[in-house]
């Protein structure tokens, strides 16, 4: 349904519909004023009706707008595609049913600040490899809230939607996808800065005892901070020593896991064992492990900003985000000798590849276990 509202910039109305797919913004040259409100609200459902008679003809209402000519060469059958919003707009809705809320809601994102503002008004089967590779070095140029770059991995995920709804579009209306050889950018290695087990006990013997439990469980299992924020008391078993990780929060909302590695048991050490019994007096009665004192789950950002960092700062130790606490897990069950392919499940890993690949370095400096062993072989036997 359309909607009629006043640029800031002009004060000028504009009516906001869409029409075959494609959402239209046109501005009139009439100020925001009630009486012109109401006239143009009437205009509005005079528009719509006739788009639901399918007699409205564009270029009546708006004989300059540059949309008149493209959909004026479609009514014609002169498109041998639609143009890449309509497109995309049925892909999306089509696809709805597949995604989770979060992943909807960033591919919504995608398209309305990124695809559409580009190729919205393009054929689908006219879009060329070079303006898809013009339109990827434009993102490295695009700066956050910020002022920082588009990452790498954010521009990544920018082009594998447009990849999706090219690739849809080539097989719908037989044409080659103009995709075709273009790699995604190549991604820097993540940042991986473990605490040491001395570090460890210093946070814990210093954060706030209402927060103690939490950053307890959180150092001794790997669990994501979604998966923490989302826990809920139906997933821990004492009787087993067990926590099933089932859900994430996202975005404000519980989900569940994303994949079937996400969905793994942990295993509960002495230490978070005991972390959820006394966590279990406090929160036992409501249905999140660790939660507001109203029982709704935590937002992470006020816990980083209010508890995490100021607690960093006080005990003069580098500022490292929250995640930091998994990658210390997965570098303490490697230095205590477990096995890797246990140290994988707990960490929802599929292979052991990506263990080896990003916490292998990390062991030597804390178990000592940096050739020295072979050495020893060597001085025995030679």
């Amino acid at each position: 349904m359309g909607r009629v509202y006043a640029r800031k910039d002009t004060e000028k109305i504009v009516i906001d519909f869409t029409y075959k797919g494609q959402r239209c913004r046109e501005q009139t040259a009439l100020p925001d004023t009630k009486a012109n409100r109401k006239k143009v609200e009437k205009l509005l459902e005079r528009i719509e009706a006739e788009i639901t008679l399918g007699v409205f003809d564009y270029a009546r209402y708006f004989p300059n707008s540059p949309r008149a000519e493209k959909f004026n060469k479609l009514d014609m059958g002169q498109g041998d595609t639609p143009l890449f919003e309509a497109f995309a707009n049925t892909w999306f809705d089509e696809m709805l049913i597949q995604w989770r809320k979060s992943h909807q809601s960033k591919i919504r994102m995608t398209l309305d600040k990124y695809l559409f503002p580009r190729f919205g008004e393009e054929e689908v089967g006219r879009i060329t490899k070079a303006s898809i590779l013009e339109f990827r070095a434009s993102l490295a140029k695009v700066t956050t809230r910020t002022q920082t770059p588009l990452s790498a991995s954010r521009i990544n995920h920018i082009m594998y939607a447009l990849r999706m709804i090219l690739d849809e579009a080539a097989n719908r209306y037989n044409f080659s996808s103009p995709y075709q050889g273009i790699k995604s950018l190549k991604i820097p290695r993540s940042s991986v800065e473990p605490f040491s087990l001395d570090e460890v006990q210093l946070i814990l013997n210093n954060v706030r005892p209402d927060f103690r439990n939490y950053y307890t469980v959180r150092f001794f299992t790997g669990m994501r901070t979604g998966e923490i924020d989302g826990l809920q008391w139906d997933a821990v078993d004492f009787e087993r020593r067990q926590i099933a990780i089932k859900r994430s929060l996202v975005m404000g909302e519980i989900e569940q896991t994303k994949n079937d590695s996400s969905y793994r048991i942990i295993d509960m050490n002495d230490l978070t064992f005991k972390a959820l019994k006394e966590q279990q007096e406090v929160t036992g009665d409501g249905d999140f492990v660790f939660c507001t004192r109203s029982g709704t789950p935590l937002s992470h950002n006020n816990v980083t900003k209010r508890v995490w960092y100021p607690l960093l700062r006080y005990l003069r130790l580098p500022k490292r985000t929250p995640y930091q606490t998994r990658h210390t897990a997965a570098t303490l069950w490697l230095a205590s000798g477990e096995n890797p392919e246990w140290i994988a499940r707990q960490m929802g890993h599929t292979t052991t590849e990506m263990l080896f690949r990003v916490y292998s370095r990390y062991v030597p400096n804390l178990t000592r276990q940096d050739g020295s062993a072979f050495e020893r072989l060597l001085a025995q036997n030679f």
